[in-house]
């Protein structure tokens, strides 16, 4: 029997407002692909990279936060996708800078083509990168580099 080495990299993913509507919400804009359909790839690259995700979705404020404070300690990095709070959360700003994590923002569209308003992120100072425009592939593209930020550092 073969050994699955352990999972070496622990990872909280957090998706925001409105994404558990994925696949149905605004599809020219926000594509095809459901949210259980990003998860599903995110944990297959995860395991493939030797590192384990716990992933919450939330459309409220305060959960996401709370969830940063609970996993404080016991991930090594952020993947979140903020939704809207991107351009006026200053309180999931504080959270995310408060827990010293390295943090890549991820966007289905790109948000610098998109409105005046959503051009905008309080989030990204607090963040190691920024990956918008890709669709559902942002998400594999920003686990990957923040797994290579987490195992080779």
């Amino acid at each position: 029997m073969d050994q699955q080495p352990a999972a070496t990299s622990q990872v909280l993913v957090l998706h925001g407002p409105n994404l558990n509507l994925l696949g149905t919400r605004e599809p020219e804009v926000y594509g095809h692909q459901t949210l259980a359909g990003i998860n599903q790839a995110l944990t297959e690259l995860a395991a493939a990279r030797q590192a384990a995700l716990h992933i919450r979705q939330s459309n409220h404020e305060g959960v996401l936060i709370d969830t940063l404070h609970e996993m404080r300690g016991q991930v090594q990095g952020l993947l979140i996708n903020p939704g809207a709070f991107t351009h006026y959360s200053y309180a999931l700003r504080d959270a995310i800078a408060a827990t010293g994590l390295p943090a890549v923002e991820v966007h289905l569209s790109n948000i610098y083509a998109r409105e005046p308003f959503r051009q905008h992120s309080v989030l990204a100072p607090v963040c190691v990168g920024q990956i918008s425009g890709f669709g559902w592939r942002s998400y594999i593209l920003g686990l990957n580099a923040l797994l290579d930020i987490i195992q080779n550092s």
